[in-house]
């Protein structure tokens, strides 16, 4: 059996149709669930038909289960996802696909300045940018630094996105993943736009890192005693 668990992990890319069934294991999750979008500001439809709009999309790394078939073709077609350099994240990046979605390699601990580079150079091509602030590691629902130096730079907002699940599984994992039990309902909550000013002090980056964190937090429905510090 070790001998087995060795040969997969020196698997660094799965064929392509090892993907199949379990996005469309998702695909048809997702239809068993009843899904209430909470939006007071109505991004959802503005960046939907104003196609040269973009964003940061700020998401925490346990709610990223039902994400990539969430939302329509069109709309993830226009977003790429950053994800970890590891061989895990290759399997993201190969699942991801199945739905259309594009992904940007590593993550703003690892490879940060190469990952930073790539995301500026993504929205300027018209494409917003779903980042999992939290990851690759943690800790839990603490934002990094990454998504406010990017939109800082570009002068482009950071938007939260929430998505919560009214029953669901925990994984022992650093972030305890989430995954929903079927017919749970699925709450998508969109936060503010959050706008960074431009030339950050140290000070400056830190009260806007917090500010982008409570934000997630609220959208997350995360209660203080869920921090993982």
């Amino acid at each position: 059996m070790s001998a087995f668990k060795n040969r997969f992990r020196n698997i660094k890319k799965l064929p392509d149709w090892c993907f199949w069934l379990p996005s469309h294991i998702i695909l048809w999750w997702r239809k068993l669930t009843p899904v209430e979008i909470i939006d007071p500001n109505g991004l959802l439809e503005e960046y939907r038909h104003e196609t040269q709009r973009v964003c940061i999309v700020s998401i925490w790394h346990n709610r990223l289960l039902l994400l990539p078939p969430l939302f329509e073709l069109p709309l993830r077609k226009r977003t790429v996802a950053v994800v970890s350099a590891s061989r895990d994240g290759q399997y993201v990046v190969d699942f991801a696909a199945q739905f259309g979605a594009s992904c940007i390699r590593g993550s703003t601990k690892r490879h940060g300045v190469r990952v930073i580079y790539d995301a500026i150079k993504t929205i300027q091509g018209g494409c917003m940018v779903v980042i999992t602030p939290d990851g690759p590691r943690g800790p839990r629902y603490h934002m990094s630094k990454g998504p406010i130096h990017i939109a800082s730079q570009l002068g482009i907002p950071i938007v939260a996105l929430g998505i919560n699940y009214s029953s669901y599984w925990t994984v022992k994992s650093w972030d305890g993943f989430r995954i929903p039990k079927p017919w749970s309902k699925l709450t998508v909550i969109i936060g503010n736009e959050l706008r960074i000013p431009s030339e950050l002090t140290p000070d400056d980056l830190e009260h806007w890192r917090k500010e982008a964190e409570i934000e997630l937090n609220r959208a997350s429905l995360v209660k203080p005693e869920d921090y993982c510090l």
